[in-house]
């Protein structure tokens, strides 16, 4: 197994572009996810199903829309993100946001009302109710959140088509293995390989201790 500077460089930017993605996307997408299980307006049914829909999105149309809209010639090509950190980072983004929304919202809509209604009952401003009910929901929020974080580390389609996967500057553990692999290294390839299996191991496991918090009755 190979554990040097370059793998280093690799896997440190990989948790830098997913981590940093996910930050993002639960700033904007658990508050979201909690709007959409709490408020009532017209059209959330569609909303709801457009974030449900979108948590399939694949990662190569996400890839290919945000190439054209940074490319040169595209809407934001004047920044000139393409091939950088930050246009992976914002791939990544976009495929996790709807998972962080949707998840939200289940979490939400699945917290017993009574919970609202009691707080309601003791006199709680409509804020201080939807904090109640995220309190209850914080396991299966955070459930969410993990989700998102193990897709988006494992994706490779959209941040090698608006990253490059240039060596030192964009190049994160999926891209590389695929690089590696197609170049006949090995050795770095399962390095790299067995780094990304203990992460996805690492997620799954405090996925499935959060499921279970989550599960058990609060008191």
């Amino acid at each position: 197994m190979v554990f040097d500077k370059e793998l280093f460089s690799i896997v440190t930017l990989s948790l830098e572009v997913s981590l940093l993605a996910i930050a993002l996307a639960t700033l904007i997408g658990v508050p979201l996810g909690v709007c959409l299980g709490r408020c009532r307006f017209p059209l959330k049914s569609i909303v709801v199903s457009a974030a449900n829909t979108l948590m399939g999105l694949p990662p190569v149309v996400v890839g290919l829309v945000l190439y054209l809209i940074l490319s040169r010639r595209g809407a934001l090509g004047f920044l000139s993100l393409l091939y950088t950190p930050a246009a992976m980072v914002l791939a990544q983004w976009l495929l996790a946001l709807p998972i962080v929304i949707a998840l939200s919202h289940s979490a939400v809509a699945a917290v017993d009302p009574v919970i609202a209604q009691a707080a309601r009952a003791l006199g709680a401003s409509p804020f201080q109710i939807s904090m109640a009910v995220v309190r209850e929901a914080r396991y299966a929020l955070s459930s969410a959140v993990i989700a998102a974080f193990g897709r988006v580390t494992a994706e490779v389609g959209a941040v090698f088509m608006v990253g490059g996967n240039i060596a030192g500057h964009t190049r994160v553990m999926t891209t590389a293995i695929a690089m590696e692999v197609d170049k006949g290294g090995f050795e770095l390839a399962l390095s790299l390989g067995l780094v990304l299996i203990t992460i996805s191991l690492a997620i799954n496991v405090a996925l499935h201790l959060f499921q279970r918090k989550g599960a058990q009755p609060s008191g």
